[in-house]
This record gives C-alpha cells, structure tokens and sequence, in this order.
C-alpha cells in the first residue's frame, strides 16, 4: 500500500510504516510547507492514502468535495511517539483497505471509517 505522510506526521510514524514495507513518501522530504490542497492532489495523482494531524482535511474532503485517494486522519495527542506509531501501524495494517477511498479517523479509543463520498 502507497502512503503520504503529511509534515505533522512524527518521524518514528513514518519510519515504523516503513519498516512494516509500506510505501510511504513525507512531505518534509520532497515538499515542505505546501499547501493542504497540494497535498491532496499528490496523494490523489499517486494513488497514496494520506495520513495527516490536521483536522482541516476533513474540510477539503466533505464540503469542498476534492479528489482524496483516502485520508486518515491522526488524533492522539498526549501519547509517547512509540505508542502513536504502533496504533497507526496497527490501524493500516489491519483496516487499510477499507480506508482506501474514505476519511478515516484513529482515535485512542476508536477507529471511525467515514465513506467520503
């Protein structure tokens, strides 16, 4: 599975993602500081599921209808960097083909699987 990490997305999410054999590109590396809408359109050109931090992608996907390949969006704040990356992990591993083409939310508690259109 192709993934994008967004620049709020830890360094040790993305390392573990790759070390699981994902295929993850990260903004820091090739793009940084570009816009939300940019974002979406390589992660929608490159066939990518985006993993992001910033709620305002929810925004982009629902009301302003833009092309996704699928986001999932990150809330666990206050959890050591360890433990957000193996809930990440866990929850691509095991649902990452339903998030494809949705807007997926990882909760400390919850996986939320949104249809995004």
């Amino acid at each position: 599975m192709k993934l994008l990490c967004d620049e709020n997305i830890d360094r040790l999410i993305v390392f573990t993602l790759r070390q699981a054999g994902f295929d993850v590109a990260w903004i820091p590396e090739f793009a940084r500081s570009v816009v939300d809408a940019v974002v979406l359109e390589i992660a929608a050109t490159e066939s990518r599921l985006l993993v992001t931090a910033d709620h305002d992608f929810g925004d982009h996907v629902f009301r302003q209808r833009a092309i996704s390949a699928g986001v999932v969006l990150v809330r666990l704040a206050g959890m050591s960097d360890v433990e957000k990356a193996k809930r990440v992990l866990h929850a691509i591993h095991t649902h990452g083909d339903e998030m494809l083409g949705n807007f997926s939310v990882i909760a400390a508690n919850k996986l939320r699987i949104r249809a995004s259109d």
